[in-house]
């Protein structure tokens, strides 16, 4: 398979990936296992972030409307409500800050387990099945609607979350940096909905949390890469014409991609729910444990 050829499918698999809750770091991971590719290969793993960031810039460009109003009305908010730490905004930046600290602080161990298959398989099982409980446990009340009484749903857009919320899904999302395979957005979603935010609320701040987590994560990884600092690295100096054309259809392709991604997902769980992707999770787990020990060899 041709090297061209090859960076289209991973930038697919990125790109379909990255924003649903069903691992992409795991489906590269598997991906390049299929493909034979060289993981201790310098130029290859400057490549998957390369492609993380390609799909993850498609949100600032998918959401600019969104994002010129929370800058338009900060800090006061559309409806005038809000203060300087109940603003979305600065409620995305309180669950990145605490997300960000221990993430860094564990560097070790997530790099040790980013190989691991059995991690990797184990995550997406587990978190299969916790996303499968959180949602059916909610899926009443997402069908009596905000009206209803009593309802465990307290916070139907992201407008309206509280400090708590954001402080706790910052907490959550520590476990996808720490186990790939769990997935931020699986973890973000679902803790949402377990502090009673809507499915569409839980979503959209997990959107937007995603913006400076990935681009902070990435472009760590990647000038640390391009420097030519830390194991395996390579310098830009010893990427040839032929290498910057893979990164290039790497990364578009992975753009547009997860552009459409993003706007097929937001418009699938309004409607349908989390259901299909814990299914998923729960039947690709159990694949890669039985691959990693062997059964499927």
């Amino acid at each position: 398979m041709s090297d061209y050829l090859l960076s289209v499918l991973l930038g697919i698999v990125e790109g379909l990936t990255e924003f649903l809750p069903v691992s992409s770091t795991a489906h590269l991971r598997i991906s390049e296992a299929l493909f034979h590719i060289d993981l201790a290969n310098g130029y290859w793993k400057m490549y998957t972030i390369v492609i993380q960031l390609g799909a993850i810039l498609c949100l600032p460009v998918y959401f600019r409307d969104r994002i010129a109003k929370f800058l338009s009305t900060f800090p006061k908010g559309e409806r005038g409500d809000r203060a300087i730490l109940t603003h979305p905004l600065s409620l995305v930046c309180v669950a990145f800050v605490v997300t960000a600290l221990p993430a860094f602080l564990l560097t070790k161990i997530i790099g040790k387990h980013l190989e691991s298959l059995y991690i990797m398989g184990s995550s997406l099982l587990i978190g299969g099945i916790v996303m499968w409980i959180v949602d059916a446990v909610n899926a009443k009340w997402e069908e009596a609607g905000s009206a209803a009484i009593g309802s465990r749903i307290h916070t139907w857009q992201m407008e309206n979350m509280i400090l708590s919320q954001a402080i706790w899904i910052g907490a959550c999302q520590i476990l996808s940096a720490v186990f790939p395979g769990t997935s931020r957005s699986m973890s973000t979603i679902a803790a949402g909905q377990i502090a009673g935010m809507s499915r569409a609320s839980a979503l959209e701040f997990s959107f937007f949390l995603s913006i400076p987590t990935m681009v902070v994560a990435t472009g760590y990884d990647l000038l640390k890469s391009l420097r030519g600092k830390g194991e395996n690295a390579i310098g830009v100096t010893h990427i040839d014409p032929h290498g910057w054309v893979v990164l290039a259809i790497g990364f578009v392709v992975a753009f547009i991609v997860a552009y459409g991604a993003v706007a097929w997902f937001l418009a699938w769980v309004r409607k349908h729910g989390f259901a299909p992707f814990a299914v998923y999770r729960i039947v690709v787990g159990a694949a890669v444990l039985a691959w990693a020990t062997g059964i499927l060899h």
